[in-house]
């Protein structure tokens, strides 16, 4: 039993030794735990415009940002198919299991905050051995038990875990905001691409017309060759001009499958065609769109949102390392029974229990401490510039879709005015060809202006509707609806709102 006898002494002197005073002195400096090294944060300065370049001179608070996305299209069709991408596209997917991922991770670190409790058991039988190895001191047959619950905890007192937690935190908000602009991302992604099919469905239509139009002159002028009051190169050219015709109905119709394609990727379902129950020029464009200010930007871009939150959890981290430098003070504590041989289990001399404070700090690390601190503090500047990039990117995006949805309106009206004096040069070339007062020429020339103009005008006419999608995804559409709202469309239609 001398075995035993010594590691009951040693656990005495343990338990009853200068420890106690230890431990007073440990609820002695809990109260200092307030102390939190490392800088605070603080938002990066931003030079913030006192309006958007291109927008209305005196901006409003009221934005178009402040619409739900349902009340953005007049297209119930497209609302399903946004409502149905929102609960089914893999992008949103991950980005919300990235949210769980840093929702548990900051768990994780808000566990510290509390004392770590574990046990550990151990019986063991057996002949000349003593906690399973060989031993000739224990003769016979003997058993062996060990259980006890042990603790452990660090007192906080530089704001290590308090650093760590807020690190964390910021992560997981920074996650949190990455999933609303990929969810803003996909409203924007369908919302463009079903445009975009109503666009390139109506240049088909406009390349049949041109292809119909061209094959009725080829007719003609075979009518005419035949006839002998006209020659074969007329002929040709309307077959030329009505095989590219034709060739670009096939690009199109190629187009149009992968646009929809696309949208059925973006719904988490296979290829296939997509219905469009509505034309493209069905939908009016909105003759006002408000902006608010560009302050207001900066709390309502997810992806500026975000790019601060890095800032946040880079800071904290700063704050981790500088509290490397101090000693980390702990407290372990167990308490259980170890009996051997197993019979004397009831008795009061089987007790097992420890407290001990512990303090542990560096003194020479070969400036590993100063250089992680560096490394973090150069991570920070990182973040801090990756933010100010971001906002400036903000700007720029609201700027260029305010810049090209007034440009385009002017742009339209020029096509528009071109179409109509094409379509005018048309029926006129066809008159004087019907009279003899022209050649062929004329007409095939008149033809081939108008049709390239239609084109233009209908691309026209998309991308000044795709420019409002643009806009409302710039602004950070959506921003004062929570994540259920946002992806159930729960709120009704405000009244009064302008719908594009």
């Amino acid at each position: 039993m001398s075995r035993v006898n010594y590691v009951w002494n040693r656990a005495r002197r343990l338990c009853f030794g200068p420890q106690t005073g230890a431990l007073i002195l440990l609820f002695v400096v809990l109260p200092l735990s307030s102390c939190l090294v490392g800088p605070n944060y603080k938002r990066p300065a931003v030079n913030t415009p006192s309006e958007f370049r291109g927008g209305p001179a005196n901006s409003e608070e009221a934005s178009l940002a402040d619409l739900p996305w349902w009340d953005l299209f007049n297209d119930d069709h497209l609302k399903q198919l946004v409502k149905n991408a929102l609960a089914n596209n893999y992008d949103i997917g991950i980005a919300a299991t990235r949210v769980e991922q840093a929702r548990e991770v900051a768990a994780q670190a808000r566990a510290q905050y509390f004392p770590a409790v574990n046990y550990t058991t151990h019986i063991s039988g057996g002949k000349n051995q003593f906690l399973q190895s060989p031993d000739a001191g224990f003769s016979g047959v003997q058993g062996f038990l060990l259980g006890v619950a042990s603790a452990s905890w660090e007192a906080d007192l530089w704001g290590r875990i308090r650093r760590l937690n807020e690190a964390a935190k910021a992560d997981y908000l920074a996650a949190t905001n990455v999933r609303r602009g990929v969810m803003l991302s996909v409203v924007s992604d369908v919302s463009s691409a079903y445009f975009q099919l109503l666009g390139l469905r109506r240049q088909l239509e406009i390349s049949r017309q041109s292809a119909q139009s061209f094959g009725e002159m080829r007719t003609l002028f075979t009518q005419r060759m035949q006839g002998g009051v006209s020659s074969e190169l007329p002929v040709s050219r309307a077959s030329a001009n009505e095989a590219v015709a034709l060739a670009q109905i096939a690009e199109l119709e190629r187009e149009i499958a992968l646009t929809e394609n696309q949208i059925d990727i973006l719904l988490g379902n296979n290829p296939g065609p997509i219905e469009v129950k509505r034309a493209l020029l069905e939908d009016s464009v909105p003759p006002q769109v408000p902006t608010g200010l560009p302050s207001a930007l900066l709390e309502r871009r997810p992806d500026v949102l975000s790019a601060e939150q890095n800032i946040r959890a880079a800071n904290a981290q700063i704050g981790v390392a500088a509290a490397a430098y101090f000693p980390q003070i702990g407290l372990t504590t167990f308490f259980g029974k170890l009996s051997t041989p197993l019979e004397e289990i009831t008795s009061g001399r089987t007790n097992a229990w420890s407290s001990a404070l512990n303090v542990t700090g560096p003194i020479f690390q070969g400036g590993r401490l100063k250089a992680q601190k560096r490394q973090l503090v150069a991570a920070w500047e990182q973040a801090k510039l990756q933010y100010q990039q971001t906002v400036l990117n903000a700007f720029a995006d609201v700027s260029n879709a305010l810049i090209s949805r007034e440009k385009y309106d002017i742009i339209r009206a020029e096509q528009s005015n071109a179409v109509a004096s094409y379509v005018q040069a048309f029926r006129l070339a066809s008159m004087r060809y019907d009279q003899g007062f022209s050649s062929y020429f004329e007409i095939l020339e008149a033809q081939q202006l108008l049709f390239p103009a239609q084109q233009a005008l209908a691309q026209t006419e998309l991308n000044r509707r795709l420019v409002i999608v643009q806009l409302y995804k710039s602004l950070g559409g959506g921003w004062n609806l929570t994540d259920e709202q946002f992806k159930a469309a729960s709120l009704p239609s405000r009244s009064g709102a302008a719908n594009p």
